[in-house]
């Protein structure tokens, strides 16, 4: 379910060169996609191949890389789905824990939040 639209920068795999891009927010996906063309111009390499579920039900198969995801100053290593060329980026949950970032839907931004661990207690 997207809510709304950030700038974003996708890295190579050293962090040295970046390309911004306009995604949606999406808290209904797992993984961020990017356009394929884009990521393979950075270097970008699939690792694996898997199968999605779509939210119509439709099940298709994408490649999946690893690089760097920056957003508002933060940067983490993050999986990327190569999408088709059509289909818009989407920043996804993994990228945004990743980040440390909660979407504001009403305010319409990503907002920084603490990291949560569970404390083990015996």
């Amino acid at each position: 379910m997207g809510t709304f639209r950030v700038a974003i920068e996708i890295g190579d795999a050293a962090g040295e060169s970046w390309e911004t891009v306009e995604a949606l927010v999406d808290t209904g996906a797992t993984y961020t996609t990017v356009p394929a063309a884009l990521l393979r111009r950075l270097g970008v390499t699939p690792h694996v191949r898997d199968t999605f579920v779509l939210a119509d039900g439709r099940r298709v198969e994408h490649d999946i890389g690893q690089s760097w995801i920056r957003v508002g100053g933060r940067a983490v290593v993050t999986l990327l789905v190569f999408a088709a060329p059509e289909a818009p980026p989407l920043l996804g949950a993994y990228a945004l824990e990743g980040l440390r970032l909660a979407p504001d839907p009403i305010g319409r931004r990503l907002v920084p939040v603490p990291g949560l661990l569970m404390e083990f207690v015996t």
